[in-house]
C-alpha cells in the first residue's frame, strides 16, 4: 500500500547523517532479529525435548502418567510459552499502530474513525480480562490459555480479510477476545511456576519479552507495509497462534485446584463491558456529538450508573469477578492505578508519533518502523535490569522514578517541530523506552506478590486490565485533544488526506496532546510514591 508523502528539502550533509542513521537502525533491526532466532531456537530444541518425553509415555504403564502429571512443568518452559504468547500479542499492537496512517488512507475515513481499530481491541480486553482471569482460576490457566491462541488467531485471519473499516474494527473486537485469554493467564503461570524470590526477575524478563515484541513490530511492520498491503500484518500471527496452541496444549498441565466448580459472575462481567464501553464511546465522540449532547450526557451517565452498580454487586457476589476485597491492600491498588496513568501516557506516544512522521515529516514506512523502535529498545535492556533491582530494594523508587522520566519524555515531545532532526526525535524517544522500562517490571511484581495464591487469577486480570484500560484511554483522550484542537484551528477540517498547508494545526494539535499526557504523568508521580515501601521484602 502506497502512501504519499511530502518531500521535505535537506542539505548534503543532512542526507549524510540520514544515511549513516538509516544504516545503524537496520543494523540494530538485523541484531534483534537474529537474536529472537536464537530464543526461537532454544525454545525449539526445549519443546523438543518435552514433545520426546510425553510421546515416550505412550509405551509406559498409566502409574507413570500420572506420576509425570502430578509434578509441575519446568519454569523455564512455562516462561517460553508465556513469551510466546505476549510476544505474539504485543508484536501484533505495535505493528498496528505504525499500520494506522496507511489503513486510514486506503479506507478514506477520519482520524476520530481510525482510532477505533485499536481502541476496540484495547476495549474488549480490558472488558473481558477480569472475567478470563476469574475463569481461569476456576477452570485452569491451560484452557483458557489454549482457547486464546485459537481465538487470536481466527481474529488475525478475519482482519486480514476485512474490506470494510467496519468489519475490520469487528474483526479487531474478535481478536481483542484471544488477546484477553492469554493476557490474563501469562502473569499468574510466571508467578506460579518461580519462587517469590525470582519472580521479579522473571517478570522483568517478560517484560523483556515485551519489548521484544513492540521492537520488532515497528520494523517488521515497516519493512512488510513498504513493500506489501496492509493485511500482511495481520496473517502472520496465524502460523503462531496454530504452533503455539499445538505446544501449550501439551505442556501446561491442569491442577486440582483449577478445576474447582465455582460459579461465574456473568452480571458483574457484563456491567464491566457496559461500563468501560459507555466510558470510551462518550470520550472518542464528545468533540463531534458536543460536551452536553444527549448523547454525551448519556455516555457518562451510563458509565457513572454501572460503575456504581459494579461495586454493588461485586460486594455481595460469593465469587465476583473482580475481588472489591483487594482494593483495600495498598501494594495492590496503588500499583494498579498507576499502570493506568503509565500506559495512558506511554499510548499518548505510540497512537500520535506515526501520524507525525508520515504527515509533517515525511518519513517512508521503514523509515518510520525504525525510528518507533527506538524506546522499545531501550525498554528490551532496561526491564530486566529493573525487574532484579526491585527484588533488592522493592518498587517504590523505581516506580516513582519511572514515572517522572516518562512526564519529562512527554514534555519535550512537545517541544518537536516539523523541521525536527532524527537525533531530535531518536533521544526523546529513548527516554520514554527507558522510563517505562523502570517502572513495568517492578510494579507487576509488587501487585501480583501482595495478593493471596488463590486470587492471582484475578490479580492477574487486574493488572492486565489496568495497563490495557490505561491505553485505550490514552488513545482515546489524545485523539479527542488532537482532534479539538486540529478542528478547532483549522477550520472544522478533518485528517482523512493530509495536504502540506494543515501542518500548523497539525503540529500544534500534536504539541497540546503531549503536553497534556505529561500533566496526566505528573499526577502517576504522587500516586506512585504514595504506595509506600514493600512490606513483602
Amino acid at each position: 500500500m502506497a502512501v504519499n508523502h511530502r518531500v521535505r528539502g535537506s542539505s548534503p550533509c543532512w542526507g549524510a547523517k540520514k544515511i549513516k542513521l538509516g544504516q545503524i537502525l537496520i543494523e540494530l533491526f538485523y541484531f534483534e532479529i537474529f537474536a529472537l532466532l536464537r530464543q526461537a531456537t532454544g525454545l525449539a530444541l526445549a519443546i523438543a525435548v518435552q514433545l520426546r518425553a510425553k510421546f515416550r509415555y505412550l509405551f509406559m504403564d498409566i502409574s507413570h502418567i500420572q506420576h509425570d502429571i502430578s509434578r509441575p512443568p519446568n519454569k523455564w518452559l512455562v516462561f517460553s510459552l508465556v513469551a510466546v504468547g505476549v510476544f505474539m500479542s504485543t508484536l501484533d499492537s505495535s505493528i498496528v499502530n505504525i499500520a494506522l496512517p496507511v489503513i486510514m488512507n486506503d479506507f478514506q475515513v477520519s482520524l476520530s474513525v481510525i482510532e477505533w481499530v485499536p481502541i476496540i481491541y484495547l476495549l474488549t480486553i480490558s472488558s473481558l480480562l477480569l472475567t478470563f482471569g476469574r475463569l481461569s482460576d476456576t477452570e485452569g490457566k491451560r484452557l483458557v490459555y489454549c482457547l486464546g491462541f485459537i481465538f487470536f488467531s481466527l481474529g488475525s485471519l478475519l482482519c486480514g480479510l476485512a474490506a470494510s473499516v467496519a468489519w475490520l474494527i469487528a474483526a479487531r473486537s474478535f481478536q481483542g477476545v484471544g488477546a484477553a485469554m492469554i493476557m490474563a493467564c501469562s502473569p499468574a503461570l510466571v508467578v506460579d511456576a518461580f519462587p517469590a524470590k525470582e519472580r521479579g526477575m522473571a517478570l522483568g524478563m517478560v517484560g523483556t519479552v515485551v519489548a521484544a515484541g513492540l521492537t520488532t513490530g515497528p520494523a517488521f511492520g515497516g519493512l512488510i507495509l513498504e513493500h506489501f498491503s496492509w493485511p500482511v500484518i495481520f496473517f502472520i500471527n496465524i502460523p503462531i497462534g496454530a504452533a503455539a496452541t499445538t505446544v501449550a496444549s501439551i505442556v501446561l498441565k491442569r491442577t486440582r485446584e483449577n478445576r474447582s466448580k465455582e460459579p461465574h459472575d456473568w452480571t458483574g462481567a457484563a456491567l464491566l463491558v457496559v461500563c468501560f464501553g459507555s466510558l470510551l464511546t462518550g470520550l472518542t465522540h464528545i468533540y463531534d456529538w458536543g460536551p452536553l449532547s444527549s448523547g454525551t450526557v448519556m455516555c457518562f451517565t451510563v458509565f457513572i450508573a454501572t460503575g456504581l452498580l459494579l461495586v454493588l454487586v461485586e460486594t455481595r457476589t460469593a465469587y465476583p469477578v473482580f475481588d472489591p476485597s483487594l482494593l483495600k491492600i495498598r501494594l495492590f491498588s496503588l500499583p494498579v492505578l498507576s499502570a493506568i496513568i503509565m500506559f495512558d501516557s506511554l499510548f499518548t506516544i505510540t497512537f500520535l508519533m506515526p501520524f507525525y512522521l508520515v504527515h509533517p515529516m515525511g518519513f517512508p514506512m521503514d523509515r518510520v518502523g525504525g525510528v518507533l523502535m527506538i524506546p522499545f529498545l531501550f525498554l528490551f535492556f532496561v526491564s530486566p535490569i529493573s525487574g532484579a533491582l526491585s527484588d533488592r530494594i522493592g518498587s517504590r523508587l523505581l516506580c516513582t522514578l519511572g514515572m517522572a522520566v516518562m512526564c519529562a519524555s512527554l514534555f519535550i515531545l512537545s517541544c518537536l517541530s516539523s523541521s525536527a532532526t532524527m537525533m531530535d526525535i531518536a533521544w526523546r524517544l529513548a527516554l520514554a523506552g527507558i522510563a517505562i522500562g523502570i517502572f513495568i517490571s517492578p510494579n507487576s511484581a509488587v501487585a501480583m506478590s501482595a495478593v493471596p495464591p488463590h486470587r492471582r487469577g484475578i490479580a492477574s486480570g487486574s493488572v492486565a486490565t489496568a495497563r490495557n484500560l490505561g491505553m485505550v484511554i490514552g488513545v482515546a483522550l489524545s485523539g479527542l485533544i488532537f482532534n479539538s484542537v486540529f478542528r478547532s484551528l483549522s477550520g472544522g477540517l478533518d485528517l482523512k488526506v493530509y495536504r502540506p498547508e494543515m501542518e500548523p494545526y497539525f503540529m500544534a494539535a500534536f504539541q497540546t496532546a503531549m503536553r497534556v499526557g505529561a500533566g496526566v504523568a505528573g499526577i502517576g508521580i504522587v500516586v506512585a510514591y504514595l504506595r509506600g515501601k514493600d512490606s513483602t521484602k
